[in-house]
């Protein structure tokens, strides 16, 4: 019986590494990999650190590891497609005012987008990586669907939500069912150089510690200064670029206030930077584009769902709806604080994901000739329960 040709992702961390141990010991023919992705910013590069995930070092790892399990391992060079589809969006999105999400990106079109097409030329119709979710086959539908990790600390599917059913029929999580600490067990056990490494960090092509220093360096036209403005237009100071501001933020605004201001709203068009009180960064509903649809193919009516705004947040109730060809409107059945647009929206049904996009604006936002309406009038409600809330009034 002819074995089935797996590539493997390996980053040169723990979690990569036993995943190509465990489809080895399956009886998979198993192929590791290792991406060259960053781009040369400067005198060094993160090719060159030993903490980035696609570095020299973590190739090495890499090596080291799949000569203990007895499989071929190859260093593929991404880094021309990794500039135009992942960095170029990071800057980009910076200077449309927005917070992006590069991880995303990078699963969307290079770990699970071009690393398949590498795979075919290897051979391979699978691919693996050492991400924490699961990916089963709905038996009623037969759609491939998305499940969260056992692990919920490591849970990654929110991450993942971008893949297509053609990638999830081809793509295999092989710790999806296990925690971190039996992941970390099982490197012992086999042996494996890396079983103690440390996790590398979240953005791997950041060389430096401060990323406004990362985007003057690949772009300095992001450095131009405009208005800080509160919510009734008034000017209150002037700010450095609006890259370096993001919403919800407090820290480094410059502005002298009695009361503490924190980013309401971005607008590239006029430069500005609008900051407020605490309570007008909570809104009930949003839009997002570039959605996929994972569970269903479509949402014509409105779906009772879990969602969540960020990687690493508590979900809430909501409802979702597909709007458009790839867009969606989610609305929350209580305030959500600083909806933020560039970043994701994962809609969950129990550890099933439903469906995700990208924020591109809730409704708070609005904006007259490129300038920003007054947002939104802010006061407090008491719940039943005695607990202040903010609510915004329409």
């Amino acid at each position: 019986m002819t074995q089935q040709r797996v590539v493997v992702g390996m980053s040169g961390g723990v979690d990569s590494a036993v995943s190509a141990a465990l489809l080895k010991e399956q009886g998979y023919d198993v192929i590791g990999v290792t991406l060259n992705l960053s781009p040369k910013v400067n005198e060094a590069d993160a090719w060159e650190r030993d903490d980035s995930c696609c570095g020299l070092s973590a190739s090495e790892d890499a090596r080291r590891v799949a000569d203990r399990i007895g499989i071929p391992h190859y260093v593929l060079n991404f880094r021309d497609v990794f500039a135009e589809k992942v960095i170029a969006n990071f800057l980009d999105e910076y200077r449309r005012g927005r917070t992006p999400n590069p991880c995303i990106r990078c699963n969307d079109h290079i770990k699970f987008g071009t690393v398949l097409l590498k795979a075919r030329a290897l051979d391979a119709e699978l691919v693996a990586t050492g991400h924490y979710a699961r990916v089963e086959t709905d038996p009623e539908t037969g759609r491939r669907v998305l499940r969260r990790a056992v692990d919920l600390r490591k849970d990654q599917s929110y991450v993942l939500y971008v893949l297509t059913q053609e990638e999830l029929r081809r793509t295999l999580f092989p710790l999806g069912g296990l925690t971190k600490q039996e992941t970390r067990e099982l490197a012992r056990k086999l042996r494996l150089p890396v079983a103690e490494k440390p996790e590398s960090q979240d953005i791997c092509f950041v060389n430096e510690r401060n990323y406004g220093d990362f985007l003057k360096k690949l772009a300095p036209d992001i450095a131009q200064p405009g208005p800080i403005v509160d919510l009734d237009g008034r000017v209150l100071g002037e700010h450095r670029g609006i890259a370096f501001y993001t919403i919800g933020q407090r820290r480094g605004l410059g502005v002298v206030s009695a009361d503490p201001l924190y980013v309401i709203d971005v607008d590239a068009a006029s430069r500005t930077v609008v900051v407020g009180p605490e309570a007008a960064l909570y809104d009930h509903e949003l839009i997002a584009d570039e959605a996929n649809f994972v569970q269903v193919g479509a949402i014509p009516e409105p779906l009772p769902v879990k969602a969540r705004v960020r990687y690493r947040m508590v979900d809430a109730e909501a409802t979702v709806q597909q709007i458009g060809l790839d867009q969606i409107k989610v609305r929350f059945a209580e305030p959500q604080r600083a909806i933020t647009p560039g970043q994701a929206v994962v809609c969950y049904a129990d550890d099933l994901v439903v469906a995700g996009g990208t924020i591109t604006s809730t409704s708070r936002t609005r904006r007259v000739d490129g300038l920003f309406e007054p947002r939104a009038q802010v006061a407090s409600a008491v719940n039943p329960a005695g607990m202040v809330r903010p609510t915004i009034l329409r």
